[in-house]
């Protein structure tokens, strides 16, 4: 197999299969190989949560794109392989089987993996991580009427493993050592309208809760804390956020920092070797920053930039950040990064939401994030979305104006 005629993609998630998708729909004739280290189709990993967590009936994953789609685009589907490693002299990537590929250009969407807890954990406790579809499906069979679960952070993850716990009849409790939920990711206000919603659902929540250890106790897993008390479970479930995939690409000799360091055209320190999703850093022009994102738009549209790169595009990715959390009958929607000394502008909906928009020191708009129904919502962050893209200063008056119609901000 010529490296002159072959792109391989490392990773079959929403980046991977993006890419792949986009390289055909590009014009891209030659090879594309998709490596993807688990056995089923690419599927979505958002509804790993909420959806494959509640439904009645036993859930399928929600395929990125079906085995007919890949057949139809001749994309190369090798699922259940590893890539042991990257040679970027000889441009081969080698396969765990023994096997090796040659490569034109390629594109590393390997992801990224939980965290792990860093205190002891007794052999045989039940503690369990979600990040694939089989981990969701072993959380399922455990989280039902009076089962007792707890949940180690409060982070999105952790609070859509509760909300999806608590309504299957379960009895949670949210461990958060933090002072409050939701640290890295909103503001505190927001923090607490999301802290009070999945109060008024039953799941007990405890801040500055430092887990010392994680033991077994009469046949049942035991979360003991700092200050002495436990909390007994029938599964403990982690959730403290996720560690980039980066040992193949230093394993290669490229540049690594909090994640593949990527330019802004998302090349790596090796012209020929691209990559795009959770495990990359990049520079931001809107931010004027490296920033790494988790999130499920990002991974898509990232893929899709990187494949129209590889195909000689050259051209900068700056998508403004968009990502969202379904909290029960709510939703959370955050836009652009908030800045240090950002100036916080909060414009009520009453029963419907609440948005709180950030104003850069220059008075542009740089971030805004919202809780509430759905509608409402997502209505106004779309519209923030393209002020800030767009590089806008609304005036904060008409910002936290409830009447005021949020489109006519962008004339």
């Amino acid at each position: 197999m010529s490296n002159q005629s072959t792109i391989i993609i490392v990773g079959a998630g929403e980046a991977g299969t993006a890419a792949a998708v986009a390289l055909r729909e590009g014009g891209w004739r030659g090879i594309v190989v998709l490596i993807g280290n688990e056995t089923m189709l690419p599927y979505e990993r958002p509804p790993l949560s909420k959806a494959i967590l509640v439904e009645e009936a036993s859930p399928e994953p929600k395929l990125i794109v079906t085995s007919q789609r890949l057949a139809e685009l001749e994309i190369d589907y090798l699922q259940g392989n590893e890539v042991a490693s990257i040679d970027r002299g000889t441009k081969l990537v080698a396969l765990s089987n023994g096997s090796g590929i040659a490569y034109h250009r390629l594109l590393l969407a390997t992801g990224a993996r939980p965290r792990k807890l860093s205190v002891p954990i007794a052999e045989g406790a039940r503690v369990a991580t979600l990040r694939t579809y089989d981990d969701a499906m072993r959380i399922r069979q455990v989280i039902d009427q009076g089962c007792d679960v707890v949940v180690i952070g409060g982070g999105f993850i952790g609070l859509e493993v509760a909300a999806s716990a608590v309504s299957r009849g379960a009895s949670v409790t949210v461990l958060e050592a933090g002072p409050r939920l939701l640290t890295r990711s909103v503001p505190a206000s927001m923090a607490e309208l999301i802290r009070a919603k999945h109060e008024r659902s039953g799941v007990r929540i405890e801040t500055g809760a430092i887990v010392e250890r994680i033991g077994i106790s009469e046949g049942r897993t035991t979360v003991v804390m700092s200050d002495g008390r436990s909390h007994v479970a029938d599964l403990v479930i982690v959730g403290v956020g996720a560690t980039p995939n980066v040992e193949l690409a230093q394993a290669a000799g490229l540049a690594v920092d909090n994640g593949i360091v990527l330019d802004e055209t998302l090349a790596t320190s090796d012209p020929h070797v691209f990559a795009a999703g959770d495990c990359c850093s990049f520079p931001h022009r809107l931010y004027d920053k490296r920033v790494r994102l988790e999130a499920w738009r990002n991974a898509q549209r990232q893929g899709a930039a990187a494949a129209a790169n590889m195909l000689g595009e050259n051209r900068p990715y700056e998508d403004v950040p968009w990502f969202w959390s379904d909290q029960y009958d709510e939703t959370l929607q955050i836009v652009g990064i908030c800045p240090e000394g950002g100036i916080p502008v909060t414009r009520h909906l009453g029963a419907r939401g609440q948005i709180l928009f950030y104003l850069a020191t220059d008075g542009r708009l740089v971030a805004a994030c919202g809780f509430g129904r759905l509608g409402p919502v997502a209505r106004e962050i779309r519209f923030a979305e393209i002020m800030i893209g767009r590089r806008l200063s609304p005036k904060a008056e008409a910002l936290a104006d409830p009447e005021m119609n949020i489109k006519k901000l962008l004339d």
